[in-house]
């Protein structure tokens, strides 16, 4: 069974992604900055050596492909009701390894991928690191324990 890459995104619609850069830059530009950061991940992350899912919300929006943002190829799971703690545990659920990103990280390269699928050869967890004190990346090789992403503020 092929490792599993779970990305994360939000349906690419005005006022509802990259909300606080929005309030910068305003909405249509927000919008802009998102949709490219999208584009750019799920091109870069592709890769025949893992299965890649885009992990989509609301889940209304699984079949959309908004302008070939979303590839049609790309097979596709709701993230369902509930904060990103619920979300997590419930895609660390489905088989495992997994490793989830986010479209936060447009710099990320299918090669951090696969280092990260590497380690999780030797390592039960690991995480991309971002500069920020967050993370970009998780990868777990077990399913989640229950409480694993609980007491998580997850942005400030």
């Amino acid at each position: 069974m092929k490792p599993l890459l779970l990305v994360f995104a939000k349906a690419p619609l005005m006022g509802k992604a990259k909300t606080r850069l929005a309030a910068d830059i305003g909405p249509v530009h927000a919008l802009r900055v998102y949709r490219a950061m999208c584009a750019k991940i799920l091109r870069e992350v592709q890769d025949p050596r893992w299965d890649t899912v885009l992990y989509v919300t609301p889940n209304r929006y699984i079949h959309a492909g908004f302008g070939g943002l979303w590839p049609e190829f790309m097979p596709r799971a709701v993230q369902n009701d509930g904060d990103l703690t619920a979300r997590l545990a419930r895609a660390f659920s489905i088989k495992a390894p997994i490793i989830a990103i986010g479209t936060d990280a447009p710099e990320v390269k299918n090669t951090d991928i696969a280092k990260a699928f590497k380690a999780l050869k030797r390592h039960p967890a690991v995480f991309g690191p971002a500069d920020d004190g967050g993370f970009w990346l998780i990868g777990l090789t077990g399913p989640v324990k229950s409480g694993l992403f609980e007491d998580i503020r997850w942005s400030h």
